[in-house]
């Protein structure tokens, strides 16, 4: 398969939720490092009308060893994933309580249209009769887009109701007794 094509059926088959695709580029520049690692080769060349030949591609016995002992650690051993999303709560305190409660009601709403989506594709590759096995990473997807929605949604009614508050002073005087060993 050539790497054009291997765009259109991820896209089609949905997995653009997975795989990031959005680069046609970004295919080529891994198609390359795998050839380079003997992990896939060329099976041959198509013609085509106009344009340059498409190069086929087909994987290695090191490449499929590969790809299942990839498949294999990422399934059984958890990862540290250094996300945008933790990484920007962790500075809150810049922010107002008010903003911050905004931001995550703006967040919300995007990640509830992203659930809404993955509901449709849900039943529609349900309605087309595909085994669960084929739909359990989007399972998996909407799992955790719940599991951020309700966290925001707790976070949201804590500042709203002032469970959690905090102001510039609250925190310097934090500052102040790290700073002391909280004496």
């Amino acid at each position: 398969m050539h790497p054009y094509r291997m765009q259109q059926l991820i896209k089609e088959r949905g997995k653009e939720e997975v795989i990031n695709v959005r680069h046609r580029t970004s295919i080529y520049q891994t198609i390359d490092r795998l050839h380079r690692d003997n992990a896939i080769a060329i099976q041959g060349k198509k013609k085509n009308e106009g344009k340059p030949d498409l190069v086929v591609y087909e994987i290695t016995d090191l490449g499929r060893n590969a790809a299942y002992a990839w498949i294999r650690e990422m399934i059984s051993t958890p990862a540290q994933e250094f996300l945008e999303f933790p990484a920007a709560v962790s500075f809150l305190a810049l922010l107002t309580p008010e903003e911050v409660a905004s931001l995550f009601a703006k967040r919300l709403g995007t990640l509830e249209g992203m659930f809404a989506r993955l509901e449709d594709q849900m039943q529609s590759e349900a309605a087309i009769g595909l085994p669960r096995l084929f739909l359990l990473e989007t399972e998996y997807q909407r799992a955790v887009l719940a599991a951020e929605m309700a966290w925001l949604q707790s976070v949201i009614a804590d500042i709203q109701t002032e469970k959690l508050k905090w102001s510039m002073e609250e925190l310097r005087e934090t500052a102040r007794r790290l700073e002391h060993g909280f004496e």
